[in-house]
C-alpha cells in the first residue's frame, strides 16, 4: 500500500504530460456569447446556455426569435447562429499536433455565419455543413447560410 502512495504523484505527472485532462477531454468548443433564447439539447435534455458555457461533439443549438450565440471551438473555427436557428454539431474530431480532424455541422433551419479554423486549414474537405438540400465544403472560408423551413 505504502508504495502505490509513492507513486501515485508520478502517475499523475505522467498522465497530464501526456495530455490527460480530467472532464476535458470530450470538450470541442466555448460558447463565447449569447442573445435572447439560446439552447443546449445534450442527451435529449434542454439546458439554456451561457457564456462560457463548454460544447460536446453531438450537442444541438438552437436560438429563439430575435437571439442569436456566438462559438469559437478548439481548433478556431468560430460560428455565429443567427434566430430561430437548430444546428447540430453531428463530428468533431480535432488533433492539435497535427492539426487534423473533422467538422461536420447538420443545420436544420436558421442563418449560420462560420469562419473555418485549423481543420479546413490542414484538409480543406474536413470541414462541412449539411443543411436539407445539401452539403457546404469549408476550403478555408468564411461564409453565411440560411435556411428556410
Amino acid at each position: 500500500m505504502r508504495s502505490i502512495h509513492r507513486a501515485l504523484p508520478a502517475i499523475i505527472v505522467v498522465l497530464f504530460a501526456f495530455g490527460f485532462e480530467p472532464a476535458a477531454w470530450a470538450e470541442i468548443g466555448q460558447i463565447k456569447n449569447v442573445s435572447g433564447q439560446v439552447s443546449i439539447w445534450r442527451n435529449n435534455v434542454q439546458q439554456s446556455v451561457n457564456p462560457g458555457d463548454l460544447l460536446e461533439q453531438a450537442d444541438v443549438l438552437t436560438t429563439g426569435a430575435n437571439s442569436s450565440v456566438g462559438v469559437t471551438f478548439i481548433d478556431g473555427s468560430r460560428l455565429s447562429a443567427g434566430p430561430n436557428s437548430r444546428i447540430e454539431l453531428k463530428q468533431f474530431r480535432f488533433d492539435p499536433t497535427t492539426n487534423n480532424g473533422e467538422f461536420l455541422a447538420d443545420m436544420q433551419r436558421g442563418t449560420l455565419a462560420v469562419v473555418s479554423g485549423q481543420i479546413a486549414k490542414q484538409s480543406p474537405d474536413a470541414m462541412k455543413v449539411k443543411t436539407p438540400t445539401t452539403i457546404l465544403g469549408v476550403r478555408g472560408t468564411t461564409f453565411a447560410v440560411k435556411v428556410d423551413e
